[in-house]
């Protein structure tokens, strides 16, 4: 069974600063979930490592920092924003790993994930003057298929699934905004944002 220590020195800073961490996320359709869960259900079966069946599949946009009280400004500015970026189709291809903890499907286009955090500079300058770090971007979107692994099991686990395949693609049409006290709670979500038909 995988185990995983949590860094409470981080998690204190977190809750010293009255600062929770959001993310901004895409999902998939109900087909590819089903599918990625199985494959998360099978990793646990393989390798017990528990965390990966607990938690939702999704691509993370961007993560930052904020205030409680600076809600209601962050998501009204991004539902300004968002709403004027068009939807996009997702391609997953194939497995990859960032070591030493996490296994991930592999999310083929990098380029809309990119415009979408270029559309939210007026929101990262709002929590860069509140004194918060920049929101940040994740330079590779991915769909983890298991995480906060401990090393043994990720070096064994990447080189199974080198071996292994995986297509499917979907449309995203909205993005979800997720709140938690650190990183290791429970994600809450907040609200969601549809992304322009136009």
């Amino acid at each position: 069974m995988d185990t995983f220590a949590q860094p409470k020195s981080r998690i204190f800073s977190y809750q010293c600063n009255n600062l929770f961490e959001y993310l901004l996320v895409a999902t998939s359709n109900e087909e590819i979930n089903e599918q990625v869960q199985a494959e998360k259900n099978s990793f646990f079966d393989t390798y017990g490592a528990i965390v990966s069946v607990k938690t939702k599949p999704y691509i993370t946009v961007t993560k930052f920092l904020a205030k409680e009280a600076m809600e209601e400004t962050i998501i009204r500015w991004m539902n300004r924003a968002i709403g004027t970026q068009p939807r996009f189709s997702v391609l997953l291809n194939n497995y990859g790993g960032f070591p030493p903890h996490t296994i991930y499907m592999k999310v083929q286009q990098q380029q809309p994930f990119k415009q979408l955090f270029d559309a939210l500079q007026s929101v990262n300058h709002y929590v860069q003057s509140n004194d918060c770090p920049p929101m940040q971007l994740v330079t590779k979107p991915h769909l983890a298929i298991a995480k906060q692994l401990s090393l043994p099991v990720f070096n064994v686990a990447i080189q199974d699934y080198a071996k292994k395949s995986f297509s499917a693609s979907f449309d995203i049409g909205e993005l979800v905004l997720l709140r938690r006290q650190h990183e290791f709670d429970d994600c809450k979500q907040l609200t969601r944002f549809q992304l322009s038909t136009s």
